[in-house]
Order: C-alpha cells, then sequence, then structure tokens
C-alpha cells in the first residue's frame, strides 16, 4: 500500500491483518463488525471505502456473490486468471484460460477490463448438494 502512495494507518494494518488471517471471502458487514470492536466511532463508510482502495490498488480482490459483494486478500498469481470459488467454504482454484480469448469484440467496443467466476461447491463442501441439470 505504501508503495502506491497510500498512507499507512493503524486502522489499515488492522484491515491488511484480517484478510491475511482470513482464508475466505469477507463481507464489508462482516469486517465493519471486526474493525468496531478496535475503534470505536468507525463509520461503516469509513470501512467500505478503505476496501475499495485496497481493492484498486491490488491488494484486495472483489468478487460480486448472490448476497452482494465480498472481498478477499489478492492472490499470489502473477499470470492472468480467473476463478472457481466454492460457495460454502470460499476457498479458491484458478482457472488459467481466460474466456475472453475466445470472445468476439465488436469494433465500437473497447474492453479495459473483464472478470469471469465460476461458482460451486468443493468437494470437502459439495457432497450433499445437487449437479446442475440433475434432479
Amino acid at each position: 500500500m505504501a508503495s502506491q502512495g497510500l498512507r499507512i494507518t493503524d486502522q489499515r494494518k488492522t484491515l491488511a491483518k484480517l484478510f491475511a488471517e482470513s482464508p475466505g471471502y469477507l463481507a464489508p458487514k462482516a469486517v465493519y463488525e471486526y474493525m468496531g470492536k478496535s475503534y470505536t466511532g468507525l463509520s461503516f463508510d469509513t470501512v467500505y471505502r478503505n476496501l475499495r482502495v485496497m481493492e484498486e490498488l491490488g491488494v484486495l480482490e472483489q468478487v460480486v456473490f448472490e448476497e452482494g459483494v465480498k472481498f478477499k486478500l489478492h492472490c499470489r498469481e502473477h499470470d492472468h486468471h480467473h476463478h472457481m470459488i466454492c460457495l460454502q467454504c470460499g476457498r479458491t482454484y484458478p482457472i488459467t484460460y481466460c474466456p475472453m480469448e475466445q470472445t468476439i469484440v465488436p469494433d465500437d467496443f473497447k474492453v479495459v477490463k473483464h472478470k469471469f467466476e465460476v461458482f460451486g461447491y468443493c468437494k470437502d463442501c459439495g457432497q450433499d448438494e445437487p449437479i446442475l441439470g440433475e434432479g
């Protein structure tokens, strides 16, 4: 964060530590409740703004789940990739193939950013989940 010109505050250190110790995705509300234990008077807007700044700097990744947006520490992969995400435990698996390679982009459209996530259940969480297309 410091290399990007962002001032390192105690709150941001606490946020970074929380995400470093959390293997899955965290909802902004859960982050706010955690932060509120240490920082009285902290507003939800401040927490959310810090999450967005950390996401813009590439420290955190943001994913939109059915129940809303969640964040996690940016994965360490250096090559462009996408994710399969377990809906129960939040475990992620890299997808090394990028579907944009097969996407025909119209001449009058300029792609500046894209995301591709596949949601499902890992082998530990999905033993009782029906597979799409099955009864």
